[in-house]
Formats: structure tokens, sequence, C-alpha cells
């Protein structure tokens, strides 16, 4: 691998795409399992706790080293692949901005009202949402992995 930016494609994007495979597969089952009150309960916690320093450096690792990876070996070998791998990070932000987060937002809102409510207004969406992003995430993943 020539590049430190696409080391550290490679690396932020494992950790992130990790991360999103750990809600995925771990934590949204085990909370599917409490009751609403439980359930809303602990998202808004974690929505609370996760844009902390490290998963923001991540969230942006994932977008800013690939990108400048694309802009500063073009013409490359694994290049195409690059390119791809962050047209797939920066549609799983688009997703995260625009549908994952507002439902966050919302949530949070909604706390001290009808627990039953807002999680059927949030569960469902947010997890559909999640499986894209979480999908995207792990294809951007592969793609800088195979152009390593």
């Amino acid at each position: 691998m020539d590049s430190l930016f696409r080391t550290l494609a490679v690396i932020t994007t494992g950790l992130y795409a990790g991360f999103m495979l750990t809600f995925l597969v771990a934590i949204m089952p085990g909370l599917a399992a409490l009751p609403d009150e439980g359930f809303t309960a602990a998202m808004r916690r974690f929505n609370e706790k996760v844009p902390g320093p490290v998963f923001l450096v991540l969230f942006l690792g994932v977008i800013a080293f690939p990108v400048v990876a694309v802009f500063t070996e073009h013409g490359e070998d694994g290049w195409p692949l690059v390119v791809a791998a962050s047209a797939c990070a920066v549609v799983s932000h688009l997703v995260t901005i625009a549908g994952n987060i507002p439902l966050n937002t919302a949530l949070a809102e909604s706390e001290g009202g009808d627990d039953a409510a807002a999680r059927t207004a949030f569960e469902a969406r947010w997890n559909a949402l999640h499986r894209f992003r979480t999908a995207l995430s792990l294809a951007a993943f592969v793609l800088l992995t195979a152009a390593a």
C-alpha cells in the first residue's frame, strides 16, 4: 500500500463498518426485546453518546481519507475501487444525515411522551436505513481492502 491516505481510509472505514455491523447484529436485536420504555430510553442514551470524539473521527475519516486518496492517487492501481468506496461512504453518510439523524432527533424530542408511539415512529424506519448504510459501509471497506 503506497498511500498513507489509502491506509487511513482502510483503517477508519473498517472500524466504522464494524461499529455499524455491531449495531445491526447485536445492539438493535437486543434492544428489540425491550419494552417500549426501555427501548426508547436506551436509544436516546445511545444517541447522546455516539457522536463523541472517537466516533466523529471515524465518521469524518470515512469520507475524508478515501476522497483525498481519490485525488492524490489518480491513475494508480486500485484507483477505481477507491472511487467506488468513496461513493459508498458518501451515500452512507447522506442516509445518516437525511434519515437516521432526523429520526434520532424526533426520538429525543419525544422524551416524556408516549414511548409506544415514539418507538413505532422510530424503530422500523431507523433499522431499514441502518441496514442500508451498514451495507454501504461494508462495501466501502471491502472495496478499499481490495484496492490495497
